[in-house]
């Protein structure tokens, strides 16, 4: 069963802050394989102008994709998680994420198509600090493959 169109555009409740910890930015640039040492040494990172550690340009997708399960979950919405797959993923940065960050995201569905019987899904995800100041946009790409025989 197709999505509902009249969900694009519908923005949800932005999410509890999560705050961005050094360990969790080294755990996450040693599983991703990345040695770049603004991601594990302070001093490092202040070298190229940084306050603390910086995380890898990926590590926010953790924290959009949970925040994206507000529109997954959603009943009304009709979406068969167990048919989706993930699709694409992109960011666009105002500044780096950084160690003590306090990040919450606001998800709206930008778009919901149809296509050889599968449903896509486009979800935008603002990721702002404490402050209310812009840190990152990051766009997730799901599909929810048709069920056999549609």
């Amino acid at each position: 069963m197709a999505l509902d169109q009249s969900f694009v555009g519908r923005t949800y409740p932005a999410t509890d802050p999560y705050e961005v910890g050094r360990e969790k930015i080294r755990e996450f640039a040693e599983a991703v394989g990345d040695a770049n040492p603004v991601y594990r040494d302070a001093e490092a990172a202040k070298a190229y102008g940084h306050s603390d550690v910086i995380a890898p340009p990926t590590f926010v997708f953790a924290i959009t994709f949970k925040a994206a399960g507000q529109v997954i979950e959603d009943p009304q919405l009709g979406l068969d998680y167990s048919r989706v797959v993930h699709g694409d993923q992109k960011f666009a940065y105002t500044r780096p994420v950084r160690a003590g960050d306090r990040l919450s995201v606001t998800s709206t569905i930008e778009a919901i198509k149809s296509m050889a019987g599968n449903d896509i899904l486009d979800i935008r995800g603002e990721v702002h600090d404490e402050a209310g100041e812009h840190v990152v946009t990051a766009w997730t790409k799901l599909v929810a493959r048709a069920a056999d025989g549609e």
